[in-house]
């Protein structure tokens, strides 16, 4: 999809349609998750600094994500795919692989072509977004050829054209090829897809180890065999935190550190699982990075086991100049657990202890302060007599709300409100399209046999499962990456 939660953000409130949209984390430490195209002009991207991007772009409408509506679009989007073939490779919530020939979607260039045209059509009816497809021999292709798409395009890589496309092409186009091995091959005089295929397999061996030089070498000659994936099983359940004033209380930091661990936890049993190993995240305030990991005798989804082992790993890092993040995460995943008795044991005497311990603390007449309501830029509210609206910013004890709806056919009226107004609450948000009674959405189609592969963008997904068949399709921000059997008709990717 393109520039996904932008895009989303603009279908829902019609006044930012057009405008510099950007979506992120807005406190002094906030990344950029998304920028809309209007937004991009400024030179703002995703994962810069949020305050690097109010600097660029002062004027545009900066939003705290939501991620809510997110996933129910990108469902929407999967669910599209899925009607393709049943062999769909996530990504992320706006990108996914489709392998159209396991569908029997598609079977040479011009039914490739179609399926692309309709899966674009049937993206932009059931979400009203716009969706760039790509469509190649195989995944690394297919992403490509998606990014070429871009914005709201369709490019299908034709077989046997595909040296003759890749050669004069940044070496930083290749997967697996990040900023560190790319100034590597530089400092090698390596600089495009082409003169990698000319230094040949050895030399990439010898620059960048047997692995990596052989697959580097492959992926130059336009080889890529890797499978759609239907399925991918989590590595690891992780939750981390970045805090906008650095924590020195080592007090504080410790019990951070407990939060976290039960946050983990939650996610941990909310998925089924349970793991071996625990690991913690430390992130000082000279931006130096600490992981530490214990790996237990047995899988475990304890909470107690878990804060124990996180309070084991922090003793023995040093956070004295103050932290700035802070994260607990859980890996060698399993389905059951193996639980550590000695360990819960001392869990539940800690917590008969604290038990205790408040029951023996003095009781006093408490004075309850209101706490202020937090209302987050972006996020959607009802007010009881002017209806839906969405938080334009908020501060000094007043709410400033724009109340419109995806359907509305011009920008709505603004208001200011007291924090605390009782008329005023929160709201879910409400579908970019409205679903028309026995409507469905679109569906892919094409019988015959061999095919393609299809690729689906959406943002954050899975990670091993079923494999793939011939030729690629993608749909999302990137190309799609299929197998090499058959007609390969290329991916087909939303972004």
């Amino acid at each position: 999809m393109d520039a996904f939660y932008a895009s989303v953000e603009q279908a829902s409130k019609p006044s930012l349609r057009g405008k510099a949209v950007i979506v992120g984390g807005l406190g002094p430490r906030g990344v950029v998750a998304t920028a809309s195209y209007e937004a991009r002009v400024f030179g703002v991207h995703s994962a810069m600094p949020m305050a690097q991007a109010r600097r660029l772009a002062p004027n545009a409408a900066y939003l705290v994500p939501r991620f809510g509506i997110y996933r129910d679009v990108s469902e929407q989007v999967m669910a599209l795919l899925r009607e393709l073939s049943p062999l769909v490779e996530p990504l992320s919530l706006d990108e996914a692989f489709v392998d159209l020939e396991a569908g029997g979607a598609a079977w040479d260039e011009g039914s490739a072509r179609l399926v692309g045209a309709k899966l674009r059509a049937d993206i932009r009816a059931v979400t009203g977004l716009a969706g760039s497809v790509g469509l190649a021999a195989s995944k690394m292709l297919a992403k490509i050829a998606s990014e070429q798409a871009k914005p709201d395009g369709l490019v299908l890589i034709e077989p046997g054209t595909e040296r003759e496309l890749l050669g004069p092409m940044s070496v930083r186009t290749l997967p697996g090829v990040g900023p560190a091995t790319g100034d590597h091959l530089r400092r090698a005089g390596i600089h495009t897809v082409e003169e990698i295929a000319e230094a040949g397999e050895d030399e990439l061996v010898r620059l960048l180890g047997k692995a990596h030089g052989h697959a580097l070498y492959a992926m130059a000659l336009a080889h890529d065999e890797r499978p759609v994936v239907a399925e991918r099983e989590a590595k690891s359940v992780s939750v981390e935190d970045t805090y906008d004033v650095d924590i020195h209380d080592r007090v504080r930091v410790g019990l951070e550190v407990q939060r976290l661990a039960d946050r983990c936890v939650r996610r941990l049993r909310g998925a089924g699982l349970s793991g071996r190993t625990i690991v913690l995240k430390v992130r000082r305030y000279d931006f130096s990075t600490l992981t530490r990991s214990e790996t237990l005798r047995g899988p475990t989804d304890d909470p107690a086991v878990v804060r124990e082992a996180a309070a084991r790993l922090l003793e023995a890092v040093d956070t004295t100049g103050g932290v700035r993040l802070l994260g607990v995460g859980v890996s060698g995943l399993a389905d059951y657990t193996q639980e550590d008795l000695f360990a819960q044991a001392a869990g539940e005497q800690v917590d008969h202890l604290e038990e205790v311990g408040d029951q023996e603390e003095p009781v006093e007449e408490r004075h309850d302060v209101p706490v202020e309501r937090r209302w987050s830029a972006g996020h959607d509210v009802r007010h009881a007599e002017y209806g839906h609206g969405w938080v334009q910013g908020s501060g000094l004890g007043r709410v400033t709300v724009r109340f419109e709806t995806p359907e509305s056919a011009e920008p709505g009226r603004v208001r200011t409100f007291r924090v605390d107004d009782p008329e005023l609450e929160g709201a879910d948000p409400l579908p970019l399209v409205r679903r028309r009674p026995g409507g469905s959405g679109g569906s892919g189609g094409g019988g015959g046999s061999g095919g393609g592969v299809s690729e689906a963008r959406g943002d954050g997904v899975s990670e091993a499962g079923g494999a793939g068949g011939a030729g690629a399709l993608g749909v999302g921000e990137a190309g799609l990456r299929g197998a090499s059997a058959g007609v390969a008709e290329g991916p087909v990717v939303p972004g």
